[in-house]
């Protein structure tokens, strides 16, 4: 439930609000709505029965929200969520792009690859350091070494990491090395692994499961928010479908639905959404137009020889290309005021 203050609440109404609903054994957190202050309540609301909360100065109302999923709701939290990363914003007015290769496969190819992604303007270099594979004979990752060479081309090029934690045992290394955590879809409903992750305190990036539907997604994002972690990010990568041409189908819908259900930012992975390079740019800027808050792709020096998905790996004059087109998307999207609606 959210108890909507008052426009003209006081700061000391607020706290005894708060303090009251705190000793009853709940959670209370406080989040600023577009005009007045909400005191947002997580646990067995039947605890409030014998508190008349709606009494107290300053309440104007109580609303229970509906979703089994509180903290990622937008009733909980009306306001979009912009993830800061160091002066990168999340979620804010530019989108934001995560690009690199699939795997981390040596020093040369990703100092290589970062090279052309900081050229193109992303922020982010993405890279899998561990990789979860269908087949136990497939390259598994470099592992420690790998996120140190994600860590040497982060000095290099300026560009944040991002890098996927396949394990608890992973928590520590990644967390060490990495800007983002990564959930990949393989581990979208290992809440054991979402819930040590939501407590290491950095960011964390959870993309969908490969057959989930929105509401197992957000309540995925749920765990590792009540296990501390505020600042989640949801990507998009394509669900499995009775299609059989493309590797997933991208559900640009989705971009629409999470921006009404929740105030995360999204984003939207069109490599693993096709698994086709030719299909990556239409893709993409079909889910910036959709309100996407950033892409992730991948990008390789020589697809052809790449160790993992070679097929949906664009090369840099690919990428270059994709980038131009962004920029000239994004601007016109500004400067036509064609922000997408989340009410």
């Amino acid at each position: 439930m959210v108890i909507i203050m008052n426009i003209d609440a006081t700061e000391k109404d607020i706290s005894e609000v708060v303090h009251t609903v705190e000793e009853t054994g709940l959670q209370a957190k406080i989040m600023e709505g577009a005009q007045q202050k909400i005191v947002g309540v997580i646990g067995d609301k039947t605890k409030l029965a014998s508190v008349a909360i709606g009494a107290m100065n300053g309440v104007e109302n109580i609303v229970a929200i509906s979703k089994n999923y509180k903290l990622a709701s937008r009733e909980f939290h009306p306001q979009s969520t912009v993830i800061d990363i160091d002066g990168v914003k999340i979620g804010g007015a530019e989108p934001v792009i995560m690009a690199g290769p699939c795997a981390v496969e040596s020093r040369e190819q990703l100092l290589m690859t970062a090279e052309i992604v900081k050229k193109g303007g992303a922020q982010f270099l993405r890279g899998g350091a561990y990789k979860p594979r269908t087949s136990p004979y497939s390259f598994q990752g470099l592992e420690v070494e790998g996120l140190k060479y994600l860590a040497e081309a982060r000095e290099k090029t300026g560009l944040k990491i991002i890098t996927e934690v396949t394990t608890v045992e992973g928590i520590a290394p990644v967390a060490e090395y990495a800007d983002i955590m990564q959930i990949g879809a393989r581990n979208m409903q290992n809440f054991g692994l979402l819930k040590e992750v939501g407590k290491c305190g950095k960011p964390v990036m959870l993309k969908r499961g490969l057959s989930a539907t929105i509401d197992e997604w957000l309540n995925a994002a749920e765990y590792i928010m009540n296990a501390g972690t505020p600042d989640v990010i949801l990507c998009e990568r394509g669900i499995r479908t009775y299609e059989t041409y493309t590797r997933n189908t991208l559900d640009l819908s989705a971009v629409a639905a999470v921006k009404h259900l929740s105030h995360l930012p999204i984003i939207v992975d069109p490599s693993h959404g096709t698994g086709k390079w030719r299909m990556i740019k239409p893709m993409a800027l079909a889910a910036i137009a959709a309100g996407a808050d950033g892409l992730m792709m991948e990008v390789h020096p020589n697809p052809a020889k790449a160790m993992s998905d070679g097929s949906q790996s664009l090369t840099g004059e690919h990428y270059l290309d994709l980038m131009e087109g962004v920029r000239k998307l994004s601007k016109f999207i500004r400067d036509e005021n064609l922000v997408p609606l989340v009410a």
